[in-house]
């Protein structure tokens, strides 16, 4: 399911770099450990009607896909379906996991294009 991925990948994004630049040494993590705090140690979503507008007419598709999800990862369903709240967070969640990877990447190349433009920089003076 792609539903507001671009918005998810985006908030990794955003995210990713508060980490960065208050912890130099934050892409030393593990992929896991990241994937945690960006995802799981706040609320993408805060409040039932933001959360039922934040759906749309997908809510059922979400709730089937953290369905599938949990039976696969779990063999059990964990997240309260019935609140809207919970869902949203356990949907953006599961779909941060898929984009994160992408994220770091990009991350990373950007940094090493920096790290050698500074470099380079230095060199030239």
């Amino acid at each position: 399911m792609k539903y507001k991925i671009n918005e998810i990948k985006k908030y990794a994004e955003d995210k990713l770099q508060e980490c960065i630049d208050y912890d130099d040494d934050y892409l030393e993590k593990d992929i896991t450990e990241i994937h945690n705090e960006i995802f799981n140690t706040d609320y993408y979503i805060i409040g039932t009607y933001e959360a039922k507008q934040w759906m749309g007419s997908y809510a059922f598709d979400i709730i089937g896909y953290i369905k599938d999800y949990e039976m696969n990862n779990f063999g059990e369903i964990y997240t309260e379906l019935s609140d809207p709240e919970k869902v949203v967070n356990m949907y953006v969640y599961i779909i941060g996991e898929e984009v994160l990877e992408e994220v770091l990447e990009e991350v990373l190349e950007e940094k090493n294009k920096q790290n050698k433009k500074t470099k380079k920089q230095g060199v030239n003076k």
